[in-house]
């Protein structure tokens, strides 16, 4: 059989363009060389207990937001979605605490009370906050010829404008304090990754009552219920190509499969590697891909607690123990991390908390060319320190949790590069740089006419960002039009 799409890769971003082509009419495969979809999505089951492996909170799913309107689209506006407290962030920097407020208004007036003299600028950071989220979806509009809002921003350096926009550095540190879900660089990160990595959590902040396995499990049902085909451990090996175009990939089991339209949903370096010299990538492109910067790591720690111990609590924290929070990443300790509580399944304590902390590739190199479950003593030590500092850490905020704690499940960038193939393992994909803005930020469309891309790696990263980026891939294989009437448009 022919497909009119195959997708390779079963993560949010192959899954959302595998549900909007499928719902359009179009025959679509998609091919996932895990033994389960949802890429960075999936959860895992220990003694009777979910976890995430990166999903812990989304924003942007208020009525009128933009996501809301792309999530009821796809059938995800239904899952249970559980409204976090107005102040759903609170950030500790160097033993001051702060809060983050939903509500764009009330987020400027909440940090007016610890910053009275950033009134004025407040307001206006927060206006600008509200329009980056507003006009997300302006370049899918096909009376839009050029979205210069956000090339803009994409060329502005989002730690300059900081400094430009606020005197006190401790301000910067509290607006900034809960970007730890991205790659803070003083010298390239664009302001538009900034701006647009916080500006719909501001808006509104919403956890899951369950695993964060539901979002890619929901579109694959849709996926199916409209003919499409979704096959597991089917590791795509290579694109083959033929005048110009690719007409079939050939997975590692010797399977191939033909296709009009190919969509790559991992990472470029690793569509790129697909394709043969004979494929018609050019060489360009590809050497283009392959210069690429990969964002940091995640070492994670998830906390399985005693019953009727921590009460649960309805926001995050993160916690830096020293001030400026733009300050890089380090090896050989733990200097941040975030505190993530999730949903219970009943009554009022919690069950589990999550502790995430940036962590460079470097660190791991000893045991880089080692495969999962074979790493070594040496290994199992290392994790538990890293694991130790990380709730010695989170206890400067939350007095008395390591003695809360049952047992507790450790994944650090090796997990991330075993079982989801992501380079170094990196957990946000190509590093964005305000600097070569053109080399880095990537278009779904590839020098191949009928090869596309999507994911993170592209314009944008996040729940939020990567369903946008599925947009703008799907956008090129139904024309802008379609994309905005059907989706952007629909009451």
């Amino acid at each position: 059989m022919k497909y009119d799409v195959i997708v390779i890769g079963g993560g949010l971003g192959g899954l959302e363009c595998g549900y909007i082509l499928a719902r359009a009419g179009k025959s679509v495969l998609v091919l996932e060389q895990g033994r389960q979809i949802g890429g960075c999505l999936q959860s895992y089951r220990r003694n009777g207990l979910e976890f995430d492996t990166g999903f812990h909170y989304v924003g942007g799913l208020g009525e009128g937001q933009p996501l809301h309107r792309v999530f009821r689209y796809l059938g995800l506006d239904s899952l249970p979605w559980f409204r976090m407290d107005e102040e759903f962030d609170r950030i500790t920097v160097s033993g001051c605490e702060y809060a983050l407020a939903q509500g764009y208004d009330n987020f400027a007036i909440r940090l007016a009370e610890d910053f009275p003299k950033e009134k004025n600028a407040l307001k206006q950071y927060a206006s600008l906050l509200h329009e980056t989220e507003c006009r997300q979806l302006d370049g899918l509009n096909p009376e839009c010829q050029e979205d210069d809002f956000a090339s803009s921003l994409c060329e502005a350096n989002a730690y300059q404008y900081l400094c430009q926009s606020f005197r006190d550095t401790g301000l910067i540190d509290a607006v900034s304090g809960a970007s730890l879900k991205m790659e803070l660089r003083k010298a390239s990160l664009p302001l538009f990754t900034f701006l647009h990595g916080n500006s719909g959590y501001i808006g509104s902040s919403w956890r899951l009552k369950g695993s964060g396995s539901m979002l890619p499990d929901t579109l694959a049902e849709g996926i199916r219920k409209q003919g499409g085909e979704i096959k597991c451990r089917a590791e795509a090996e290579e694109l083959i190509g033929k005048g110009g175009r690719i007409v079939r990939v050939r997975c590692a089991d010797g399977d191939e499969y033909e296709g009009d339209v190919f969509i790559g949903a991992v990472h470029p370096a690793s569509v790129c590697r697909m394709i043969r010299q004979e494929g018609g990538m050019k060489p360009s492109y590809r050497n283009r891909i392959f210069r690429q910067m990969n964002t940091f790591g995640a070492f994670t720690v998830s906390l399985v607690l005693k019953p009727g111990k921590i009460p649960y609590f309805n926001y995050n924290r993160y916690v830096y123990r020293n001030a400026d929070v733009w300050s890089s990443v380090s090896t050989g300790g733990i200097d941040r991390v975030m505190i993530s509580c999730k949903v219970p399944e009943s009554g009022s304590y919690a069950q589990q908390i999550d502790l995430l902390a940036p962590f460079l590739w470097e660190e791991c190199l000893p045991w880089a060319q080692t495969e999962v479950g074979r790493r070594g003593e040496d290994y199992l030590l290392w994790k538990e320190r890293i694991a130790d500092a990380c709730l010695a850490l989170a206890e400067t905020v939350m007095p008395g949790l390591r003695d809360a704690v049952v047992r507790r499940y450790i994944s650090t960038p090796l997990t991330y590069a075993g079982y989801l193939h992501a380079p170094e393992g990196s957990a946000y994909g190509i590093r964005k740089d305000a600097e070569a803005t053109l080399e880095v930020l990537l278009s779904p469309h590839t020098p191949i006419s009928n090869l596309y891309l999507t994911g993170q790696s592209l314009m944008m990263h996040g729940v939020q960002g990567v369903t946008q980026t599925a947009l703008f891939t799907c956008a090129g294989i139904l024309g802008r039009d379609w994309i905005w009437k059907h989706i952007v448009e629909e009451k």
